[in-house]
């Protein structure tokens, strides 16, 4: 949000408009629920940590060592986690 402050809505109007509200969320604003006047909460777009496109996405760009899964590194794996083999 850019300094402005949230809009906000009593209960019962967030109830009537809560598909109007979310579509304002998806676009960056902040909507503060009130009951009786006070704040009581704050709707926020979440941010997304990665994008993923799917199964496979990797295919093509992700390179295995030839021992990714051989004894000694799943050994110092395990030591690492503090598991005993």
């Amino acid at each position: 949000m850019s300094g402005n402050a949230a809009e906000q809505f009593n209960i019962h109007e967030a109830k009537t408009n809560l598909s109007r509200i979310i579509e304002r969320v998806e676009r960056g604003e902040e909507i503060v629920i009130c009951r009786a006047g006070h704040p009581v909460a704050k709707v926020v777009p979440l941010v997304r940590r990665a994008e993923r496109t799917g199964r496979g996405s990797l295919r093509g760009r992700l390179v295995l060592a030839p021992d990714w899964d051989s004894e000694e590194t799943n050994a110092a794996i395990a030591d690492g986690f503090g598991v005993l083999p």
